[in-house]
């Protein structure tokens, strides 16, 4: 088996390429080693399909792989899952971030060793997900404008020391702090949302903030899913955060919940967005299914 890693040195807990490829070069497998930085240059803000078809012909330089896998964390997801759409073949995942939000949404080994022997097992089992995209930024899992900003960078600070729980020293200071945003937001063109918001969600498997989930997401219907939440005292805060680490947020009676293959947000001001944890100026904020998705290495 020929296997195109792709890796991120600057996620959490991303270990030495040479660790990775001794692990996943355990059962004969071919191992061709290409650091994300290499593909996506200093801004890190994906690939315009121009870029993507070098890429392509790069990772097939030792000739055409049989999976691409990559070790990251949760922004380093997509750019891969695009690559390896792409190319045609499926998709294994070594979660090595901080939150590894897309490795819970599918129940994917945590474990460093466990990880690796299921990215080079031939006959694993793979399974069919949905990709989104913004401008040339693939996402996973869930693309958000509002509190998970100023969360994000709350947490940034605690990351190496807290780990996963620098997202809940985030969240409680953003709830503190962060004031809300005025949007309107459409689906497939029609009206889904227009007044002030605390938080807008774009989601794919719907997960982020390290175990929190919009809920009643279907992460592989080909379509996107937007949840609003509306603008409100500092107090009912505490119901929202309930509803994200219950998966149910969807369920609460006045967030917008919309589902489309399109989804436009414009927001005043044109702020910041949380991109599978990764912060970025979407502008325009036009988000779409990219077509076909891609096959996950599951087991």
């Amino acid at each position: 088996m020929r296997l195109a890693l792709i890796t991120n040195p600057r996620s959490g807990t991303a270990p030495a390429p040479e660790r990775l490829e001794e692990l996943l070069g355990a059962g004969g497998a071919e191992v061709h080693t290409t650091a994300i930085g290499e593909l996506t240059g200093e801004d890190d803000a994906g690939l315009d399909d121009e870029e993507l078809a070098e890429v392509v012909s790069k990772l097939g330089a030792h000739g055409r792989p049989d999976r691409v896998v990559v070790a990251g964390g949760d922004g380093s997801i997509g750019l891969a899952a695009r690559i390896a759409a792409e190319l045609g073949v499926a998709l294994a995942v070594i979660p090595v971030g901080t939150a590894n939000d897309f490795a819970r949404a599918y129940d994917l080994p945590l474990e460093l060793d466990e990880a690796s022997a299921l990215a080079r097992a031939p006959q694993a089992a793979t399974r069919h997900a949905d990709l989104g995209q913004v401008g040339r930024r693939a996402f996973v899992n869930a693309a958000s404008a509002g509190l998970s900003v100023f969360a994000a960078r709350a947490a940034r600070p605690h990351k190496q020391r807290l780990g996963v729980l620098a997202y809940a020293v985030g969240a409680l200071k953003a709830g503190v702090t962060a004031a809300p945003l005025r949007c309107r937001v459409l689906c497939d063109g029609a009206p889904c949302y227009a007044d002030t918001a605390w938080q807008v969600v774009v989601a794919v498997t719907g997960a982020f903030g390290g175990g929190s989930e919009i809920g009643g997401v279907e992460p592989a219907d080909g379509l996107l899913d937007v949840a609003v939440v509306p603008a409100g005292s500092r107090a009912s805060l505490v119901r929202r955060a309930y509803g994200m680490r219950s998966g149910r947020l969807t369920q609460q009676a006045d967030v917008a919940h919309c589902r489309g293959a399109v989804i436009e947000v414009q927001i005043d001001g044109h702020p910041a967005f949380n991109v599978d944890g990764e912060l970025c100026h979407c502008d325009p904020a036009h988000f779409r299914v990219y077509p076909g998705g891609f096959e996950v290495v599951v087991g």
